[in-house]
C-alpha cells in the first residue's frame, strides 16, 4: 500500500496495516509426527484499515477470512509478515505488552452459541475482561456490565442469567457487549450475523453501525453475504484461497469489479428488480475450490477462471494499483 491513500488522506489515518501476512498450519504424519506439508490458510495478505472505517472482507467459505482476523489479533501466531496497529508491530509483541494491546482490539465471534461459556452468567462473561485488566471489580463491575447490556439493547437485570436462556440474536448482543467492555478502538467482526435469522440480522448490523458512530469504532467486517457487506462497509477486500485478489471502495467494486472472481461473486447476488434480474448475465464457476494444502501454481484462481490464459497457470499475478485506490491481482486487468 502507498503512504498516501486514494482520497488524499495521509498514512497517519491508517489504524491497522497488514503486510504480506501468512499463516500456514503444519500437516504432521507418522509415529514421530514429522511435518509433511502445510495448509496455507493465509498466504501473503496485504491491506490497510483506516481509522473509523469499516473494511469488508469477503469470499467463499474456507478462503481464510476468519483465520486472517484471528492472526491480526494474534489469537494465532503469524507464520510470516507484519501486523502494525497504532505504530506497533503486533507480531513482535509477547506477554504483558501484547496483553495491554488487547484492550484496544476485540473480536465478535461467528457462533453466538459456541462463543459464550454455558457455565458462566452474563455478568461474569461480560465482566471477565474488566477484572482481568483491573478496570472494575465488585459493584463497579456490575454497574458497568448493566450499562453495557443497555447499550446493546438488553435488559440490564439479565446479569445473573445464563446463555441458554437467550435467543441467538440476544446471545450475539451479549458477545458485542463483551467486545465493548474495554472500550476498544478496533473490532474484528467474524461473520457476526451468519448464524442468525434473517429478521435479526438487520437489527445486529444496525446496532454495529450505531455503536461505530457513537464510539468512533473501526471494523474489519468478515462475511460472505455480499448484499450485507454493501450496506455496512466503506471499502471491500475480496479473498480467494488465502490471498486478497481485489480491494477498493464498495461503490467501485459493486459497479465495476475488475477481477473475474469478484465478478462471479457479484453475479450471484440477487437484484430486487425482476426486469434487471432477467437480463443479468450469471458467471457460473466450474469445479471446487482447490485445497489450501496444495494450491495451484501461478494464479490460484486459474483452475476455475473462465478467462484463464497460459500465463495465469505459470506466473502469480502481482498485487498492484490498477486505478487510483483500486487494487487487484490479475494478469488480465
Amino acid at each position: 500500500m502507498t503512504a498516501e491513500t486514494s482520497n488524499g488522506r495521509a498514512a497517519a489515518d491508517v489504524l491497522l496495516r497488514v503486510e504480506n501476512l501468512k499463516k500456514h498450519f503444519p500437516i504432521r504424519r507418522g509415529l514421530l509426527m514429522r511435518q509433511v506439508g502445510a495448509v496455507k490458510a493465509v498466504d501473503g495478505v496485504s491491506f490497510d484499515v483506516r481509522r473509523g472505517e469499516t473494511l469488508g472482507l469477503v469470499g467463499e467459505s474456507g478462503c481464510g477470512k476468519s483465520t486472517t482476523g484471528r492472526v491480526i489479533l494474534q489469537l494465532y501466531p503469524a507464520t510470516a509478515g507484519q501486523v502494525t496497529f497504532e505504530g506497533q508491530n503486533l507480531t513482535e509483541l509477547t506477554g504483558e505488552a501484547l496483553r495491554q494491546m488487547r484492550r484496544k482490539m476485540q473480536m465478535i465471534f461467528q457462533d453466538p452459541y459456541a462463543s459464550l461459556n454455558p457455565r458462566m452468567t452474563v455478568g461474569d462473561i461480560i465482566g471477565e475482561a474488566l477484572e482481568i485488566h483491573g478496570v472494575a471489580e465488585g459493584k463497579a463491575k456490575v454497574e458497568r456490565v448493566q450499562e453495557l447490556l443497555k447499550v446493546v439493547g438488553l435488559n440490564p437485570f439479565f446479569v445473573n442469567r445464563f446463555p441458554h436462556e437467550f435467543s441467538g440474536g440476544q446471545r450475539q448482543r451479549i458477545g458485542i457487549a463483551r467486545a465493548l467492555a474495554l472500550q476498544p478502538s478496533f473490532i474484528v467482526c467474524d461473520e457476526p450475523i451468519s448464524a442468525l435469522d434473517v429478521s435479526i440480522q438487520a437489527q445486529v448490523v444496525n446496532l454495529l453501525e450505531d455503536l461505530q458512530k457513537e464510539r468512533g469504532l473501526t471494523y474489519l467486517f468478515i462475511a460472505h453475504d455480499l448484499s450485507m457487506v454493501r450496506h455496512i462497509a466503506d471499502r471491500v477486500a475480496v479473498m480467494y484461497l488465502g490471498r486478497v485478489v481485489e480491494l477498493t471502495d464498495k461503490q467501485t467494486l459493486y459497479n465495476s469489479p475488475l477481477h473475474p472472481y469478484s465478478q462471479a461473486l457479484l453475479s450471484a447476488v440477487p437484484v430486487p428488480d425482476p426486469a434487471v434480474e432477467e437480463k443479468r448475465q450469471r458467471v457460473i464457476l466450474t469445479g471446487d475450490v482447490p485445497s489450501p494444502a496444495n494450491p495451484p501454481a501461478g494464479c490460484t484462481f486459474h483452475t476455475r477462471c473462465p478467462l484463464a490464459e497460459a500465463r495465469c497457470k505459470a506466473e502469480a499475478p502481482a498485487w498492484r494499483e490498477a486505478q487510483p485506490g483500486h487494487w487487484v491481482a490479475c494478469h488480465l486487468v
